[in-house]
């Protein structure tokens, strides 16, 4: 349930130490988020909505400058806003993340 990953405890199903789970598993979904509502860090809206036991909040756009997405190939943290617009691809190390996440945004972030 809890995996340390990159010394960042991640909740979710069966979590990786990318931060992969149970629900989503390529190569390239290697993003946790910090949800707003309980400042835990998830690898997915599902194992949220598994381990949590509440409804998630979404981030508002004026915190998007708050650093609550998680690279799992090197730990690095991005802001909302560098998240989107980073083109799946972290500044930091150059691990490709998953482009289908962009269809998910809504369940995350005000947009």
């Amino acid at each position: 349930m809890i995996r340390r990953v990159h010394g960042v405890n991640i909740v979710g199903a069966r979590v990786d130490g990318e931060t992969r789970c149970a629900h989503y598993r390529s190569e390239r979904d290697i993003i946790a988020i910090k949800f707003k509502c309980c400042g835990r860090w998830f690898p997915c809206y599902e194992c949220h909505a598994e381990f949590a036991g509440h409804a998630a909040e979404l981030w508002p756009r004026s915190e998007f400058n708050e650093a609550v997405i998680f690279c799992g190939g090197c730990g690095h943290r991005l802001t909302v806003r560098e998240y989107l617009d980073c083109g799946s691809v972290c500044p930091r190390c150059g691990r490709e993340f998953n482009p289908a996440c962009a269809g998910h945004h809504h369940l995350y972030f005000q947009c």
